[in-house]
């Protein structure tokens, strides 16, 4: 049960004055974030912190205001000039004046008997906005702010700015926020005491006062003790979540899955290569975990083409070996049928019964497969998130694998360990990640790195060039055509964006038919299951030779013989997802080349992101670099802004923060693993308060 102190914070915001169902609406897409029937709570408002300010301070006169600058001016109201009637477009102007000269307020589309009520004729009133100057004369087009001059103190001197959408005013959304502090309660202290005293923070109702009320810009900074705060209680409530998740896995009595190594030898001598030093080290690591009575809960970290599949297949064979059955979850179709085109071959050589599901796989095939991984007579079952669903049931599940973890949530790796009892779970990325956002988004885990290339591997040779130089572009691919050649040519968009300027997958495609013919194909997201299948296997089988496509072949599409990766407008992509696509060629033994062309004029950022690709493809290096040139929010594929999952937390100002928060957690669930003493239900509290009621709902589920 949440706690009754929190109820009037998680109200819906329509329960606020001014709020409707539209602006509510409005509300939630400004805030990135929806409640219940789409309608978010008040205390998403809470979190919704300014991330700027509009100093209104300045009083000059008129004469001396600055062209451009938001200043407020004492007015005498002269004279009103409406537009003729029935011409819309004509604005409706009042002329003031000071001491200093004359200025025009300007309103377009006004309701008249409005402006007259609140600009009297002959009164002086106070108005804030920007000042422009057009023919000589001063202007103010539609100011922020008008009172008279008896309510001057009304006016804010400094008024925060909050993160919008279109169609929400900026005034119903600060007077949302300030009812919603009204409703804030005096919560229960749930930070250590000795660290309060140590940072000197105030409590979280004071913290969240005080940047909402900003005095200065410096108030709402985010090396501020009340923004470090909030960053605290926010990585917190995230270590104790995931710490309670891991509590809970552990808790529940694993099992030692030992083998002879019959079946992972099978398979390493079907794979045919000298595993790397990398790769044994991390085998040795989960075989060890799942020979332990405890469940197994760990991570492989893979650089691109570093062999986690491998690594993964033979722990599957030991949990086989065991005598259980093993799963390989994948977040897309493409990709659980390239693993399924990867494995397959090797498991069969080794004796390994494999299978398939996905969502596209229906009626008697769907049946067959149910049946028979129901009777054992499967003993690795591969697919995407199908196979969590209802009416999927093994025989024994030991082992379960989940690749490209971050695009699942922490509730979907509990849904698919329920498939069995005490399942083992290893979970894989090949998107290398720094290790703070380790912490953040995989506390719970042991962590494996498969950090070096298989022998053989030669380097990619990595080129930068403008796009205006296409036609040299195009004269390298037919000698490269010409040479037997494979090559990925990779767009931004599926399809023409009056929005953004650049050549989509569809239309380059229809550029290069013109001069390759039949030799280029095309894949993106927005394709048929069956279509994309069609596409991908043409390219493999060299029916095509150039695969235009989007970001759908950024992880696990292995095409060897691929050996030239083009990356149109690359400044628009991620530094990780550059060196992700970079990562679908070099696989095998040809000399391979990537190149990434820019449109100018090229912003800093983006020269520093391609100057990191140029110089290294190290990708545990790439995703420090793309971290700081950057910020987090994208490297898990989540928002542009803050840690994956966090709203008040930014890594670069509160990093240092977070190991404190995780030993902490730890700490707690030591001391008091049921949240029952005095911190501990105050904990709860915070944990409902950032929605991580789910962790909550473990203690009582035992």
């Amino acid at each position: 049960m949440r706690p009754s102190i929190l109820d009037p914070l998680f109200a819906p915001v329509t329960t606020l004055e001014g709020v409707g169902d539209r602006v509510a609406a409005q509300i939630g897409q400004a805030l990135g974030r929806s409640g219940e029937r789409g309608v978010p709570h008040v205390a998403a408002l809470l979190f919704h912190l300014p991330h700027s300010v509009i100093d209104r301070s300045a009083r000059p006169t008129i004469m001396a205001a600055v062209p451009g600058t938001i200043v407020t001016l004492t007015l005498h109201v002269d004279r009103h000039q409406a537009p003729p009637r029935g011409n819309r477009r004509v604005p409706y102007r009042v002329f003031c004046h000071d001491e200093s000269g004359e200025i025009a307020l300007t309103f377009f589309r006004a309701h008249g008997a409005w402006l007259e009520r609140t600009l009297p004729v002959g009164e002086r009133v106070l108005v804030s906005g920007k000042v422009e100057w057009f023919n000589g004369r001063a202007s103010m087009v539609h100011p922020d702010h008008i009172v008279g001059e008896d309510d001057a103190d009304s006016l804010p001197a400094i008024e925060p700015v909050y993160p919008m959408t279109a169609g929400l005013s900026a005034k119903v959304l600060r007077r949302a926020i300030l009812q919603t502090l009204e409703r804030l309660p005096d919560l229960p202290e749930w930070d250590d005491p000795a660290l309060i005293v140590r940072e000197r923070w105030p409590t979280m109702k004071g913290a969240l006062q005080a940047i909402h009320h900003p005095q200065s810009a410096l108030d709402i900074a985010l090396e501020t003790t009340n923004r470090r705060r909030l960053a605290y209680d926010e990585l917190l409530a995230g270590q104790l979540a995931l710490a309670l998740v891991r509590a809970r896995m552990k808790r529940k009595a694993g099992r030692a899955l030992t083998g002879d190594g019959r079946l992972v030898d099978a398979v390493e001598a079907a794979f045919g290569f000298a595993l790397t030093g990398a790769q044994t080290r991390s085998f040795g690591e989960i075989a060890a975990d799942m020979e332990a009575p405890e469940r197994m809960l760990r991570l492989l970290q893979g650089d691109v083409g570093a062999g986690k599949t491998i690594v993964a297949l033979m722990a599957l064979a030991r949990a086989v070996e065991a005598g259980t059955q093993g799963a390989l979850m994948a977040p897309t179709e493409v990709l659980a049928r390239q693993h399924m085109a990867t494995i397959g071959p090797l498991a069969e050589k080794a004796g390994l019964r494999v299978a398939l599901l996905t969502g596209r796989d229906k009626g008697a095939r769907r049946a067959e497969v149910l049946d028979a991984l129901k009777a054992g007579d499967i003993d690795i079952l591969i697919g995407t998130h199908a196979l969590f669903q209802e009416g999927v049931e093994f025989a024994d599940l030991g082992l379960a694998v989940i690749d490209e973890q971050h695009r699942f949530g922490v509730h979907q790796r509990l849904m698919l360990s329920a498939k069995g009892a005490a399942v083992d779970m290893l979970v894989m990325t090949a998107t290398p990640i720094p290790r703070t956002l380790v912490l953040t988004a995989y506390g719970d885990m042991d962590v494996s790195r498969l950090d070096e290339k298989p022998a053989g591997r030669k380097p990619i040779r990595t080129v930068v060039m403008p796009i205006a130089r296409m036609d040299d572009l195009l004269g390298r691919v037919r000698a490269a055509l010409d040479e037997g050649r494979k090559i990925y040519w990779i767009c931004p968009l599926v399809e023409e964006s009056e929005d953004v300027p650049v050549m989509s997958a569809e239309a380059r495609h229809a550029d290069l038919v013109k001069s390759f013919g039949d030799a280029v194909g095309l894949v993106h997201g927005r394709m048929a299951g069956p279509d994309k299948d069609a596409a991908m296997a043409a390219f493999k089988a060299g029916d095509t030779r150039i695969l235009v496509a989007t970001t759908v072949i950024e992880v696990g599409v292995d095409v060897p013989d691929a050996t030239i990766m083009i990356i149109e407008h690359a400044e628009r992509f991620g530094l990780s997802q550059l060196h992700q696509l970079r990562g679908r060629v070099g696989r095998g033994a040809e000399a391979s080349s990537c190149i990434l062309l820019y449109g100018e004029p090229l912003g800093e950022t983006a020269r520093a992101r391609l100057d990191v690709m140029r110089a290294t493809e190290d990708g545990f290096v790439i995703a420090e670099e793309d971290l700081r040139l950057r910020g987090e929010g994208e490297l898990l594929g989540t928002r542009q802004s803050g840690m994956p999952g966090f709203t008040l937390a930014r890594m670069e100002a509160h990093a240092d923060l977070l190991p404190v928060a995780r030993s902490d957690a730890r700490l707690i669930l030591e001391t008091d693993p049921e949240l029952q003493g005095k911190r501990g239900k105050a904990l709860r509290t915070l944990l409902y308060l950032f929605e991580r009621d789910a962790a909550v709902r473990l203690l009582s589920a035992g």
